[in-house]
């Protein structure tokens, strides 16, 4: 009798290492994170694989490090964490990647599930938690299900709209066997919008006497940039953008009115207020949107973006463009032709105004500092290309208002978690994506404590970075709307350690500015310096209610004669 044929027989591989390839697969070239017991067999994987592990000192801060790398290069970051309050810690982090639109895959461990020698120690329902906050959370039954859950939690995460997805890999399954092999990583395009909606889109532009562009969110694709800009450069149509759709199209070019750093109120408002046409490109309802529409029929709305609109009260455009954002806009800029009717006049009035007044007290020698001087001096030092990584805090408003980005994600700033903690690690993650560039984590004294920790990763990692600590001793935001309410101050103060110490004893190097005229040549030496530098910058947060409460409020639109 003949032996079977041996030669077509798969090999048996263990679970783990499967995992691990088909992360690889999927193009995974690090993974961050805090390991824990129920990881070990996925660690010793890793150990023998091409994928770096980012050890981290903080869960949380993991996830906000690969949620920022999913922004930046489109492709999936992957966070790592034990079970149980590993995976609680995650949370934030996950849903700042969901709310955000960064593509993450979160993978957690699990005690074993076909038979359990320590009760319910630990185990809470991870999946069950994440599964309202994520696009895709499922538990790994069995090894032979693992390449079929690896590529879909990659292709959700990835896919428009991008966002969070889970992944929870038990122990005991990790130690299976199995002749399962990884799924090759498919790659498909969007579809290009209806030529029917893209025609009716021209003719409204054209028909429209105020059209203005508002640049979002979901506009923050590099292609898109293009795209844009190629759109903006051939109509002239002014544009203003939200603060996630910051530097999209260079904000350096005439029709840039501003960004939405305020709900309304500002004089970008307006121009919405006076515009008869809007054309939002990559409108997200997670983001803190400014007010573009009223119930009142005074404007149109044209929404482009991948998927089709989430009405709410303030939004419920008239014509939806849905498909993909770049090939709609690419087709518009052929159709349209720039109408003699249009009447940009106003907009250019309100582009110069705030042009003007973003300049105010922008030279100030105040001590402690006026955000108005730090926001000018870290323009005047960053390069066209440098980063901006962004805390929660007043001085995210005073940069996306004052601070003009020359280059799509050089102010990495969350407008839809807005969570806290995130300046640091989303520094971090960004130099790691461009190591060739000037990086520059901005915090508060509140945001910065959340996640001060991960100074230590950054200095292990020897990364050349620094990170900018404006100090006023309080949750600043907070006490600027409990000012603007009336209210008594109370309950949002503290006191910080010395932070040149601090820093230092991680092996960073700390400064203080003693003056204002120390912060620009400090800024150089240390973005030009080796390591990670620390700046402590005392800051003088009396300017909110006078510019941002009473300047903005007292000033008129002075809009002509409607037509």
């Amino acid at each position: 009798m003949s032996q079977p044929d041996q030669s077509s027989k798969k090999e048996s591989i263990k679970a783990a290492d499967l995992f691990v390839q088909c992360l690889e697969a999927e193009g995974v070239e690090r993974i961050f994170g805090v390991p824990g017991e129920e990881n070990l067999d996925l660690l010793e994987s890793l150990r023998a694989s091409s994928i770096e592990l980012v050890l981290t000192r903080h869960e949380q801060a993991a996830a906000f490090m690969a949620a920022t790398f999913g922004r930046l290069t489109g492709k999936a970051g992957v966070v790592l964490s034990t079970l149980g309050p590993g995976a609680t810690n995650l949370i934030t982090g996950v849903a700042y990647a969901q709310l955000g639109g960064m593509p993450l895959v979160a993978i957690t461990g699990q005690k074993p599930i076909k038979k359990s020698k320590q009760g319910r120690f630990q185990i809470i329902d991870v999946v069950g938690t994440m599964r309202p906050i994520t696009k895709l959370a499922e538990q790994i039954p069995s090894a032979d299900k693992i390449p079929s859950l690896v590529r879909e939690a990659f292709k959700r995460a990835e896919e428009e709209r991008p966002g969070a997805t889970h992944l929870e890999l038990p122990e005991d399954i990790a130690r299976e066997y199995t002749e399962a092999t990884p799924l090759r990583k498919v790659t498909s395009r969007r579809a290009a919008p209806d030529p029917e909606a893209i025609i009716a889109a021209a003719e409204r532009i054209a028909l429209a006497k105020r059209p203005l562009l508002l640049i979002a969110a979901g506009a923050n694709r590099k292609q898109v940039s293009a795209s844009l800009t190629a759109f903006v450069d051939k109509t002239g149509i002014p544009f203003v953008s939200t603060q996630m759709g910051k530097g999209v199209v260079d904000e350096s070019r005439p029709g840039y009115l501003g960004t939405a750093a305020l709900t309304d109120g500002d004089y970008l408002h307006c121009a919405i207020d006076w515009a008869d046409l809007i054309i939002a490109v990559g409108h997200d309802v997670t983001e803190k949107p400014p007010a573009i529409m009223g119930h009142d029929g005074s404007a149109d709305v044209i929404h482009i973006n991948f998927t089709a609109a989430q009405i709410d009260d303030v939004y419920f455009p008239g014509l939806e463009v849905v498909g993909d954002i770049s090939r709609g806009i690419e087709a518009l800029t052929r159709l349209l032709i720039p109408s003699p009717e249009w009447d940009f006049s106003y907009f250019h009035q309100v582009g110069a105004d705030h042009a003007q007044h973003v300049l105010d007290r922008g030279d100030a020698n105040d001590y402690p500092l006026l955000p108005q001087r730090v926001v000018r001096d870290l323009r005047r030092v960053m390069p066209n290309d440098g980063i901006l990584a962004l805390d929660n805090g007043m001085y995210k408003l005073w940069i996306a208002r004052n601070y003009p980005a020359h280059q799509q994600n050089t102010v990495l700033l969350d407008n839809a978690l807005a969570s806290m903690g995130t300046g640091l690690p989303s520094a971090i993650a960004a130099k790691m994506v461009h190591p060739e560039r000037k990086v520059v984590a901005v915090c508060g004294d509140g945001g910065f404590m959340m996640n001060s920790q991960e100074m230590e990763t950054a200095v292990r990692l020897k990364q050349d970075l620094v990170v900018l600590i404006l100090r006023d001793d309080a949750y600043g935001m907070i006490r600027w709307k409990q000012e603007s309410m009336g209210l008594p101050d109370y309950g949002l103060n503290f006191s910080n350690p010395d932070f040149v110490l601090y820093a230092q004893s991680y092996g960073a190097h700390g400064h203080r500015v003693m003056t204002a005229d120390d912060l620009f040549p400090l800024l150089q030496t240390c973005l030009a310096s080796g390591g990670v530098h620390l700046i402590d910058v005392p800051v003088d947060y009396t300017e909110n209610i006078r510019v941002l409460t009473e300047e903005l409020q007292a000033k008129s639109c002075l809009m002509p004669q409607s037509v």
